[in-house]
């Protein structure tokens, strides 16, 4: 009997492990973070007053390119944007944002984030012609989308790079999304989040099959004792 008491202690610390590790799995899925703004800023398709604000990755098996912004507490979806990959020599152990430079005065303009711990981040694909505009005023390229499409077609959307010249040119001319081939040869680092083809599937399988054998053994243990 003590045998089994210890087996189902044991079990029921698995859950709680389990349990435990599952909301920070899924954070490094789909990239969960939440950030403060203390002045409006500008997201392909709106400006976001000032406030706290939920950024997600679209949980899809696909090419993970969709960030969806919510308000602070998720209760409300408030935009899906189309990224790009966008690539940094050192990965930082903090969140980082970036912005488009821009006139005095003009609400930031969002250009990338980054996931604490990762060298390869998102950058925000504005409309055609504000793209343009912040080309011009940043005199840089800015990628864009080549059409107007609805929220649940972005990922078919062709994209271009616009320059200050107003000149469309391949995306893989004007931005690195991919390490160059040196630092590739030099570097072979861990992955420090999941392969974007996980899932918490299993882990929400595993807690279940642990909780109804610990179910069960605890049926066990007080039929006995009953008897």
């Amino acid at each position: 009997m003590k045998i089994f008491k210890a087996l189902l202690v044991g079990l029921m610390i698995l859950v709680g492990a389990a349990m435990l590790a599952a909301p920070a799995g899924a954070d490094a899925w789909n990239k969960k973070t939440q950030l403060t703004f203390s002045h409006p800023v500008e997201v392909p398709g709106m400006v976001l007053p000032a406030g706290t604000y939920t950024f997600k990755l679209l949980p899809t098996m696909g090419s993970r390119n969709v960030v969806q912004i919510y308000n602070e507490d998720e209760t409300k979806l408030l935009t899906t944007i189309l990224t790009i990959s966008d690539y940094r020599l050192t990965p930082a152990e903090d969140t980082i944002i970036e912005f488009h430079e821009r006139q005095a005065g003009a609400p930031a303009a969002l250009r990338s984030w980054f996931y604490p711990g990762d060298n390869f981040g998102r950058e925000f694909v504005y409309p055609k012609k504000r793209a343009v505009q912040l080309a011009q005023e940043a005199q840089a390229p800015v990628p864009a989308e080549a059409v107007e499409v609805p929220a649940t077609k972005l990922e078919t959307v062709p994209l271009v790079a616009v320059t200050p010249e107003a000149k469309e040119e391949p995306i893989t001319e004007a931005f690195e999304t991919t390490p160059p081939a040196n630092e590739v040869a030099q570097q072979t680092p861990a992955p420090s989040t999941l392969p974007k083809t996980a899932s918490p599937t299993p882990l929400i399988a595993l807690v279940g099959f642990i909780s109804i054998i610990a179910g069960f053994g605890l049926k066990l243990l007080f039929g006995k004792n009953r008897a």
